[in-house]
């Protein structure tokens, strides 16, 4: 698959998922629906609802629910798709660099975007001694590129340039505008349903907001379940060529893939970087897993994993450096 392929099915999974994600949300608050009404039937009339039988009244109920959570949705990843990029670099608490402050990755950034014919990326520095990387932005003239201060101080220049290039790839073949619209998405429905569970709970101490209680409860339900389990299911439209088509634009660049292959064999020892901790989405950014490899939160992150093992990332350079020689 050569690069316009590669974007040209990234834009394919961007329509896919846009429209997986309003048809799953819809099947979960239908299962919902349906089972509270068969748990409590005096739920459709306290509802509003005059529909007989049980997936019948589910399906009045989950209509009612479906159009609001739709609606903030929808502008929540409409705000995403535009500001999305300034809370992932927020959320890893990334810090803007100017030139006067590292003018040598500056210029480096600089020359190996000018080889990948794309525009200089913003430059962030994450205060991590780890070793890792992401990229981040709805298109090349608006992407960032952010970078640990232990990737830029413990990788030579041509390893830290092959990482660089990495990102660039990512930035150029869109996987950048894919991603941010997936965790702009997934992490939407956890957000709304942690709060409409607590709107909820709050409603369910006055009984005169018995109603409106009820209707906070099953959408809450139904965005939970779908954020945390239905949602990582889609994760599969987002293939993992993405990495190795990134490895192999680096490699492209710079025609260099050995720096790459050495440069992960150094990331993979020390990846983790304390402040994604908790926030696995945007892990999934990152050239290598960066979670806890300890708790529940390192299992929220494998389970919407898109990265291949950096072993076999590793190899398939090898084999482009055997194939060069």
């Amino acid at each position: 698959m050569n690069v316009y392929d590669h974007i040209a099915s990234n834009t394919r999974r961007t329509v896919l998922i846009l429209c997986a994600f309003p048809i799953a949300l819809f099947v979960v608050l239908y299962l919902f629906c349906g089972f509270l009404v068969g748990l409590d039937p005096s739920l459709t009339w306290r509802m509003g609802i005059l529909v007989r039988g049980t997936w019948s009244a589910g399906f009045d109920l989950a209509l009612k629910c479906y159009p609001w959570i739709i609606l903030v949705v929808s502008l929540w990843i409409v705000f995403s798709c535009f500001g999305g990029d300034g809370m992932i670099l927020g959320a890893a608490h990334a810090r803007p660099v100017t030139r006067e402050e590292h003018l040598e990755l500056f210029r480096l950034v600089e020359n190996t975007a000018i080889m990948a014919g794309l525009p200089t990326p913003k430059i962030y520095l994450i205060d991590d001694p780890s070793l890792n990387a992401f990229a981040t932005g709805r298109t090349p003239q608006t992407a960032s590129i952010a970078l640990t201060e232990g990737i830029v101080e413990k990788l030579d220049r041509l390893e830290l340039q092959a990482v660089i290039a990495h990102e660039l790839g990512h930035i150029g073949n869109r996987d950048t505008r894919l991603m941010l619209i997936t965790i702009a998405g997934i992490g939407c429905f956890i957000f709304l349903g942690e709060m409409l569970l607590r709107m909820a709970c709050s409603r369910s101490r006055n009984k005169d907001s018995d109603k409106g209680g009820g209707i906070f409860l099953i959408a809450a339900l139904g965005c939970l379940v779908f954020g945390y389990l239905v949602a990582p299911l889609l994760r599969f439209a987002l293939s993992r060529r993405r990495e190795y088509q990134a490895d192999a634009t680096a490699a492209r660049i710079t025609h260099d893939p050995g720096s790459l292959a050495r440069a992960l064999s150094k990331i993979v020892q020390d990846p983790r970087v304390e402040v994604l901790d908790s926030s696995p989405l945007v892990g999934n950014l990152c050239i290598a897993n960066p979670a806890d490899q300890n708790g529940f939160l390192s299992f929220v992150s494998h389970l919407y994993a898109t990265h291949p093992p950096v072993i076999d990332r590793i190899q398939t350079l090898q084999k482009m450096i055997d194939a060069r020689d």
